[in-house]
């Protein structure tokens, strides 16, 4: 398999089935440095938007993967950070909408979305998710410390005014966090504003995965299903992953670190990703544990690996 710079997967997504990543921007290059979020800690949040990596190169990789009949249910810029700090993330979906037969997805927390050229740009995707998890300045600014210059209301009302021009489907996640903004009368709160922006799909998510500060702690599954009538249309709790179909990938160590290096994933996840044995996984995970070059952390009784930034790569050895 060729290995890809600026792709990643296809790897499962609880909302969108088996998704190929297009990673935009340096690691945790973002708006956020969000309390629940699966990457770590934003080292230094920004609102400058330019061209973090080349679009040339993005979009050949991106050429060279379909000319490999390469199989996915969409594809997805996401990656390390915000994707709309790129400044020609919009050449790149309309590249996936007019050169692939893949619809093309943008996730991102929405907080640019005020500005026309971003709203223009992400109006080429086919899908487009944004995030609302807090209900006024001060619940946004412990939730998700964004960047000195961002508004709560500025963000909100951005994406109001994208759903206005907007004629694909607009998903909004809502993250939850117990202690933080898990109150049925906060999440009312954010129901409300959420109806007002007017999305075709709710979905609510919570830490699952390892979060960037121990004090994120996840909802159960049962309260997070209880407080999904506060939402309309009506939240959906995010299903797990369940595959479609597997396809042989042939992953080697160094693939599997490149996935974790993402972000955390179980043993299962990476089996189902790659195609592979659990055997085979347990002894790729084994090796980089001894490495030090990942961890394992459990989280909600479930165990996670997760790359240690910073080590150095080591060369395989017979």
């Amino acid at each position: 398999m060729q290995n890809y710079r600026y792709l990643f997967g296809p790897v499962p997504s609880r909302r969108l089935g088996r998704s190929l990543g297009v990673d935009l921007t340096p690691r945790k290059t973002c708006t956020f440095d969000c309390v629940f979020c699966q990457l770590g800690r934003t080292t230094e949040t920004t609102m400058t938007r330019k061209e973090y990596v080349p679009v040339d190169a993005v979009l050949a990789e991106l050429d060279a993967w379909v000319k490999d009949e390469g199989q996915t249910d969409v594809i997805t810029l996401s990656g390390s950070g915000e994707p709309t700090l790129h400044s020609g993330f919009g050449e790149v979906l309309q590249f996936i909408r007019s050169r692939t037969p893949f619809p093309a997805v943008l996730l991102t927390n929405g907080t640019l979305l005020w500005l026309p050229e971003v709203q223009e740009a992400a109006s080429r995707a086919h899908i487009v998710k944004v995030s609302l998890s807090a209900w006024d300045q001060a619940s946004f600014g412990w939730l998700n410390r964004p960047h000195p210059e961002l508004s709560f209301e500025q963000v909100w009302e951005g994406q109001k005014a994208f759903r206005a021009r907007f004629h694909g489907q607009l998903w909004l996640e809502v993250f939850l966090v117990a202690g933080m903004n898990a109150l049925a009368s906060d999440v009312a709160k954010i129901a409300a504003l959420a109806k007002e922006i007017r999305p075709d799909r709710i979905h609510l998510n919570t830490a699952v995965r390892p979060p960037s500060e121990d004090f994120a702690v996840p909802l159960s599954q049962e309260r997070m299903e209880a407080l999904t009538p506060l939402f309309c249309p009506r939240a959906e709790v995010i299903a797990e992953f369940e595959t479609k179909q597997r396809v042989e990938i042939g992953a080697a160590q160094e693939e599997i670190y490149a996935m974790l290096r993402r972000r955390p994933c179980t043993a299962h996840d990476i089996a189902e990703t790659f195609s592979m044995h659990p055997n085979e996984v347990s002894k790729y995970l084994g090796k980089l544990l001894r490495e030090k070059r990942i961890r394992a952390q459990v989280v909600n009784s479930l165990l996670y690996y997760v790359a240690e930034e910073g080590k150095a790569e080591k060369e395989s050895s017979g």
